[in-house]
C-alpha cells in the first residue's frame, strides 16, 4: 500500500497508515481513522503472500465508501440496539437510527469513523486510543478506549481492548474485518470450509434483532459444529436466512469458563490453503457473509466486491443486550475496567 494515499488531516488530527511486520514477512496495515485493518498479508500453501481482507486503497475512498465498516473498530456499541433506545439507571437514552429502525455499530459517527491517537510500540505492535465524550452519539459517560493490534511471529493478529468510564454506560466492541482467505478480490467465499464452536445461536426478527432465547443449531443450516462450506446451506428455505439474505447471526460460544480465551471458529480456503483460527474472551461471535455487498464500488487493486465475496467473524457480546437482562451484560460502571481479547491466527 502507498502510505501517502492515507495521509490526511481529519477533524484536526493526522491520519496515517501504520505497518506491522514479523520475522516471517507477514504484514498487517492499519489506519488510525476508525482503527481499520487495511490489509493482512500472510503466506499461502506455496509461501506466497496473500492479502486476506477487503478494503480500500486510500483514505478518501474509506471516508466516502458505501460500506463504512471494512476492517473497523465498531463501538461504542457494536451490532444493533432495537429502535435506537435504551434505559439505564432509570434514565432514557435515544440514539441515531442508522439501520432500518435500529441503531447499528455506534451510530452515525461511531468508532469506525473517528481518528484514534496512534502509538507504534514496535514493529509488531500498534496502540490506538480514543476518548469518547459524555453524550457522544447519545451514549452516557466519558469513555477512554485503548485497542492494541499485535502481529506475532506465528502470524496471529492479537487484538486487545481496554476501556474505562466515569459514568455508567454500555459498551460492546468488535473488529469488523471482511475476510476472504482466497485473497481479496476473489468473488465468492461459499467454497470456504467453516467450523464454529457453538451449539446455539440467536434467531432474530426481520430487522436482525434477537428474539430472545438461544436456539439449538442442531438440524438447521446454522450448525457448523462440524465442518461445512459456507455456501453449502446458505440458500436453504429457512426464514432466518431469508431475512438476513444469508448468515448474519450471533452464535453463543461454548466456553468452559466465562472470560476464557477459547477456540471460537476456524475457516479455510481450498484455493490457497490458508486457515484462520479465531480465539476470544467474548461470549458471542457474529457470522456475516457480506450479504449486502453488490460489487458496485471498487476496492483495493481495482477489485470489486460482490455479494458473499467475504465473511466476517465479529467477536462481541450479544446484539441488543441492554434489552435482555438474561444476556451477558454490556453495562460498564465507573471503577470497572473492560478487558477483551480476540486472536485471528493464520496458518
Amino acid at each position: 500500500m502507498n502510505t501517502a494515499n492515507f495521509e490526511k488531516i481529519v477533524d484536526g488530527k493526522q491520519v496515517r497508515l501504520y505497518t506491522l511486520s514479523n520475522s516471517t514477512g507477514s504484514k498487517v496495515e492499519v489506519i488510525n481513522w476508525g482503527g481499520k485493518i487495511v490489509s493482512i498479508q500472510v503466506p499461502d500453501k506455496n509461501g506466497k503472500l496473500v492479502d486476506v481482507v477487503l478494503g480500500k486503497s486510500n483514505i478518501d475512498d474509506y471516508m466516502n465508501d458505501q460500506e463504512p465498516y471494512f476492517g473497523a473498530i465498531c463501538g461504542r456499541v457494536a451490532n444493533r440496539i432495537a429502535n435506537g433506545k435504551f434505559t439505564l439507571d432509570g434514565k432514557d437514552y435515544t440514539l441515531a437510527v442508522n439501520n432500518g429502525p435500529n441503531a447499528l455499530h455506534g451510530g452515525i459517527k461511531g468508532f469506525n469513523s473517528v481518528v484514534w491517537d496512534a502509538k507504534q510500540i514496535d514493529n509488531q505492535t500498534l496502540e490506538l486510543t480514543y476518548f469518547a465524550k459524555d453524550g457522544e452519539e447519545g451514549y452516557p459517560g466519558n469513555l477512554t478506549v485503548t485497542v492494541t493490534y499485535h502481529l506475532t511471529d506465528t502470524n496471529a493478529v492479537e487484538i486487545t481492548y481496554r476501556a474505562t468510564t466515569d459514568k455508567t454506560t454500555i459498551l460492546n466492541l468488535t473488529n469488523h474485518s471482511y475476510f476472504n482467505l482466497s485473497g481479496e478480490g476473489d468473488p465468492y467465499v461459499g467454497d470456504h470450509e467453516l467450523q464454529i464452536n457453538a451449539g446455539t445461536y440467536l434467531p432474530t426478527n426481520d430487522v436482525a434483532i434477537p428474539l430472545g432465547n438461544p436456539e439449538k443449531v442442531e438440524g438447521t443450516p446454522f450448525d457448523f459444529r462440524s465442518i461445512h462450506t459456507i455456501g453449502e446451506r446458505i440458500d436453504d428455505d429457512n426464514q432466518q436466512l431469508t431475512w438476513g439474505n444469508g448468515y448474519d447471526h450471533t452464535y453463543i460460544v461454548n466456553k468452559a469458563k466465562e472470560g476464557d480465551t477459547g477456540f471460537v471458529a476456524k475457516a479455510q480456503s481450498p484455493k490457497t490453503g490458508i486457515t484462520l483460527e479465531v480465539y476470544s474472551t467474548e461470549p458471542g461471535i457474529q457470522l456475516y457473509t457480506a450479504n449486502w455487498l453488490d460489487g458496485s464500488f471498487v476496492g483495493k487493486n481495482g477489485h470489486t466486491y460482490p455479494k458473499r465475496s467475504a465473511f466476517c467473524l465479529e467477536t462481541h457480546h450479544y446484539p441488543d443486550s441492554i434489552h435482555h437482562p438474561e444476556y451477558p451484560t454490556t453495562v460498564l460502571k465507573p471503577g470497572e475496567v473492560f478487558l477483551s481479547k480476540t486472536v485471528f491466527a493464520f496458518k
